[in-house]
C-alpha cells in the first residue's frame, strides 16, 4: 500500500506562485509515474502534470510554461511550481502515483486564485 500527502495548497493573488508538494510512503516500486490533477467546481478532474521517476514529463496545455513538476526519487517526493497563478488555476490539487494498474491518490489541496 502506497499512501502520498500533499501539502503547500493555500491562499494566492493572481499573478502569483505556490509550491505544492506530495510525499509518498510504503511499499513503493520503481519505475512510476507521479503527477498532479485538479479538479475544479463543475467540472471534471484533469491532468496538470506527470513525471515519470526517469524524469519525463507531460504538461496541460492550459499549464505549459507557467508551471514545473519535479520529483526527488531519494525522497519519493514529487512538486508542482507554480508560477503566473490565474483565477481559473482555482481548484484543489490531488497528487497520483501510478505503478502498473495501481493507482494511488492523495487527499487533495485546496489551491485558490483570488483578488
Amino acid at each position: 500500500q502506497v499512501q502520498l500527502v500533499e501539502s503547500g495548497g493555500g491562499l494566492v493573488q493572481p499573478g502569483g506562485s505556490l509550491r505544492l508538494s506530495c510525499a509518498a510512503s510504503g511499499k513503493i516500486y520503481r519505475p512510476n509515474v507521479m503527477g498532479w490533477y485538479r479538479l475544479s467546481p463543475g467540472k471534471q478532474r484533469e491532468l496538470v502534470a506527470t513525471m515519470t521517476s526517469g524524469g519525463s514529463t507531460n504538461y496541460a496545455d492550459s499549464v505549459k510554461g507557467r508551471f514545473t513538476i519535479s520529483r526527488d526519487n531519494a525522497k519519493n517526493t514529487v512538486y508542482l511550481e507554480m508560477n503566473s497563478l490565474k483565477l481559473e488555476d482555482t481548484a484543489v490539487y490531488y497528487c497520483k502515483m501510478s505503478k502498473g494498474l495501481n493507482d494511488y491518490w492523495g487527499q487533495g489541496t485546496q489551491v485558490t486564485v483570488s483578488s
